[in-house]
């Protein structure tokens, strides 16, 4: 079994314990390994570091856990670093879905203008990360789930040579939706998601060995007679069925845009304002599950469950005990999917060994119905990184007012204008106005 040093960026977040409990989940795989879990609270990430080690020594693991805020020491000498942190936390988020509101635009923490800020907050961070490693773990390779993963790899792929993959559990998520929404087992269900990070479309789904999409048609059906499911329940399943293809979940912000634009705005709190209020009780969990001998994380007040990150983690497995494993993944495309420029990230299953990941595009191409919204997200994609990474104010509302929740130069100029003021501590000097 390999034997590492893996060091986490983002230990002390909510997500954190749930992160550590995968990774001692597989921690035979990593046996004499050490995790570093790395963050800017102390004592959130003490709680964690606990946690961490008594769920090791409960199952007799040989792992050593460590926790540090400094971040360049606790890089030194890794052999991996995981990823997952959110600049100005919650409440930056809040923002990011709250303005564009005020604008008629939809507020979202990965789509649209919301997306686009954490990529600014979030990119100049992982600059500084990189050069981190560069200095200190020269060899490592990133293993991001840093949102919005996609415009995060698209920057660190073109500007730097640390092997990166980002990860995301949506096509999974979404193909275990679908199935149970037409009451079938989700392991008899063979898709394979193709396109962009929270843009992808599974152009192919078979049940069984049979063409899934009548069977989804005929649960629709069933469900629109029984009038048992609310309709705005079914707005991605009638997308579904109208493309014949199974779209990722983000998608019903563009096909469905004005009436969720509508429920947003009425709806007296955000998202992250919902998990803000819900923050203090997973912490009282967390510190509680803390004092106990050997500590059981409740679903039900963890954030994200008990087990996160997970794809990661079996990626690490997959790569340093060269398991040989298709796993989704975000990458540069390398000719795998014909509709995108070979450098860009897209997201799609990959076969992973001890070499790294090599994407593979098992059904090449997008059904042309669908392919240009997921196409023009992809050269947002590309203008955003870019902005985010070394661009100016001036790079950054283009690329913003390219975004199709946007496409509108006036609403871009406010929206950035009013998000830029508000959000002025996180981001760099070059995106700010003169």
């Amino acid at each position: 079994m390999a034997r590492i040093k893996l060091a986490y960026i983002g230990g002390g977040s909510t997500r954190a314990p749930g992160t550590v409990a995968s990774f001692v989940a597989q921690g035979e795989n990593f046996a004499g390994s050490e995790l570093v879990l790395i963050d800017l609270d102390e004592e959130r990430l003490k709680v964690v570091e606990t946690i961490g080690r008594k769920l090791a020594r409960a199952r007799g693991l040989d792992l050593k856990i460590t926790a540090t805020t400094d971040r360049r020491d606790g890089l030194r000498d890794c052999s991996a670093v995981l990823t997952s942190y959110r600049p100005g936390g919650f409440e930056a988020r809040h923002l990011d879905e709250k303005i564009p509101l005020k604008h008629g635009v939809i507020g979202q923490e990965t789509q649209g203008p919301g997306g686009f800020f954490m990529a600014l907050r979030t990119i100049p961070v992982m600059k500084k990360i990189i050069a981190d490693m560069e200095a200190v773990c020269p060899n490592a390779r990133l293993f991001n789930y840093t949102n919005p993963v996609n415009i995060v790899s698209e920057a660190v792929t073109h500007h730097t040579a640390t092997p990166t993959i980002s990860f995301c559990e949506q096509p999974i998520l979404d193909t275990r939706r679908y199935a149970e929404f037409a009451d079938l087992d989700p392991n008899k269900l063979a898709t394979s998601f193709i396109g962009l990070n929270h843009g992808s479309w599974s152009v192919r789904p078979l049940y069984d060995g049979r063409e899934f999409i009548p069977l989804l048609q005929q649960a629709y059906e069933h469900a629109l007679r029984t009038g048992k499911v609310p309709r705005a329940d079914l707005r991605m399943i009638e997308l579904a069925c109208f493309m014949e293809a199974l779209p990722n979940d983000y998608f019903r912000y563009y096909y469905f845009k004005e009436e969720i634009l509508v429920e947003l705005q009425a709806k007296p709190t955000t998202r992250a304002q919902d998990i803000m209020a819900r923050v203090e009780d997973y912490w009282i969990h967390y510190r509680e599950q803390a004092r106990r001998e050997v500590p059981v994380l409740d679903p039900a007040r963890s954030r994200g469950g008990i087990h996160e990150l997970e794809l990661a983690i079996d990626a690490l497995d997959a790569i340093y005990n060269d398991r040989r494993e298709w796993l989704y993944i975000n990458v540069p495309n390398q000719g795998a999917l014909q509709d995108f420029p070979d450098d860009l990230v897209v997201e799609l299953r990959g076969y992973l060994d001890r070499r790294g990941a090599v994407p593979c595009g098992e059904y090449a191409r997008l059904p042309r119905p669908v392919r240009g919204l997921v196409q023009m997200l992809g050269e947002y994609q590309a203008l955003a990184a870019e902005a985010a990474w070394s661009g100016t104010r001036r790079d950054a509302m283009r690329a913003l007012a390219s975004h199709p929740l946007v496409l509108s130069l006036h609403k871009a100029e406010a929206i950035y204008d009013e998000l830029s003021a508000a959000l002025h501590d996180y981001l760099p000097a070059r995106l700010l106005r003169n």
